[in-house]
């Protein structure tokens, strides 16, 4: 009788953690299914160098370096360059009128990467000073590089909670519809025509560097002052 129970027992056992384990996949398919990928974008891409009229920007237009970084919002790397070196950069370069900066996307991580950077891009055709808050926010709340986190649901609540007068419903609608993708995709195209293969990679004046390091980035920066 004792192992007749131990072994109904069992079974319930294994239905149960097969039921779990079949409804995490269930809801991961409808995640992925949410996502949006490269090749669902169809439109024509023509790189013709890096349309910095198209990107988030800071600074003075007329600054004699224009300095771009290719990021990822899933990079640990992008998020750590920018908790440590982006408030500095700003004071050192931007405000002070040397230096104009851009953003430009460069997801390859995986298909949330896309997500975020159409989110990003969404905000910005809305209000250039808002990417930037949404900018340094997103990359604090970072989640695991391993993990799909930039998802809809993830993306229109953080927004919601943290970026202020934007138009929200817009904002919900761009990333349901993935109405920016092809500006991801494009910036991804620009990046790699150019050299770029990996996050953060930064551009000054058109020359790409090799080094994220701030010391190398402000080196190469004061070469073009000069």
């Amino acid at each position: 009788m004792k192992k007749k129970v131990m072994f109904g027992l069992a079974i319930v056992f294994v239905v149960i953690i097969t039921g779990i384990f079949v409804y995490q996949l269930d809801q991961k398919a409808k995640v992925l299914n949410e996502l949006p990928n490269y090749t669902d974008d169809k439109q024509k891409i023509v790189v013709d160098g890096f349309k910095y009229e198209n990107q988030p920007h800071l600074g003075d237009s007329n600054a004699k370096v224009k300095v771009i970084e290719f990021g990822d919002f899933k990079c640990p790397a992008c998020k750590k360059w920018t908790l440590e070196n982006f408030q500095k950069f700003k004071l050192e370069f931007i405000d002070t009128g040397k230096v104009e900066f851009f953003f430009m996307n460069y997801a390859f991580i995986d298909r949330d990467s896309y997500l975020a950077g159409a989110a990003g891009e969404s905000i910005y055709h809305q209000n250039n000073e808002k990417f930037w808050e949404f900018y340094e926010l997103l990359y604090k709340n970072q989640g695991k590089e391993t993990e799909i986190w930039a998802t809809p649901t993830f993306l229109t609540q953080f927004v919601k909670d943290n970026i202020k007068d934007i138009n929200q419903k817009q904002f919900e609608l761009d990333v349901k519809n993935h109405t920016y993708l092809h500006s991801v995709k494009e910036d991804y195209k620009i990046g790699g025509f150019y050299g770029v293969n990996g996050t953060p990679t930064f551009i000054v004046n058109g020359k790409i560097l090799r080094s994220s390091s701030y010391e190398d980035i402000k080196a190469s920066i004061l070469k073009e002052l000069n």
